[in-house]
């Protein structure tokens, strides 16, 4: 391992750009899940948290930028929160029930980014950097393994449905460059983040690979 990243060590730049692409194009994927609920004129089957969740680590991510004053982190993270809120708008279109589908978390997610952002603007500048990082670190982890917490349901159901392949293998795939990325450059905190990212989304496409359609109890 530590030969492959000498040997990619010359190219962190190519790697830094390769994974905001990546990172970028996962936005989209919600695309592929809205074409569903528009073909089917429903949303059963797939759950509103992506977006709802995409919205409130946007809007998280994003005061984390103007903490660090990273114009890309800016950049990027405008278009994702105004890529979620038109999935979600989509979503609530179609939705059988608003209010436990929707409106519920999401008014449970704007009261978490209030909290947190708030807690933002009281710390102290020296240590707001890193401790408001790692709150964000820790949603952001919470976020990508929720499927996780069905999954005694999945094993005894052999059911991993609920688990959308699409944005597990994107989620995996940006996070895996990032978790390179930061040890191209010896980054503890980028390592962290992302290995444990990383773990999470490969526990869920092992689950998806397992249990990916639900058993056939016709017989």
């Amino acid at each position: 391992m530590s030969f492959l990243i000498d040997a990619l060590e010359p190219y962190k730049d190519v790697v830094a750009q390769v994974a905001s692409i990546v990172t970028i194009a996962q936005m989209f994927t919600g695309v592929l899940l809205c074409r569903d609920i528009y073909n089917n004129k429903s949303t059963k089957g797939i759950p509103a948290m992506p977006f709802i969740g995409g919205i409130a680590m946007g809007a998280m991510v994003l005061k984390h930028g103007m903490i660090l004053n990273d114009a890309a982190m800016l950049q990027v993270n405008v278009v994702g929160i105004a890529l979620n809120l038109a999935y979600l708008a989509l979503y609530y279109h179609y939705s059988d029930d608003r209010y436990n589908e929707v409106l519920r978390p999401l008014g449970i997610a704007a009261v978490i980014v209030a909290i947190v952002i708030g807690y933002a603007t009281v710390e102290s500048a020296d240590k707001v950097e890193f401790r408001y990082g790692m709150v964000v670190t820790i949603l952001m982890l919470m976020l990508l393994g929720s499927p996780l917490l069905d999954v005694q349901n999945i094993i005894e159901k052999k059911d991993a449905s609920s688990i959308i392949f699409s944005l597990t293998l994107m989620a995996a795939l940006v996070t895996f460059l990032w978790l390179l990325y930061g040890l191209l450059i010896k980054n503890g905190f980028i390592i962290f983040q992302n290995g444990v990212g990383f773990t999470l989304c490969s526990i869920q496409l092992f689950l998806k690979f397992l249990y990916g359609k639900p058993p056939d109890h016709s017989d």
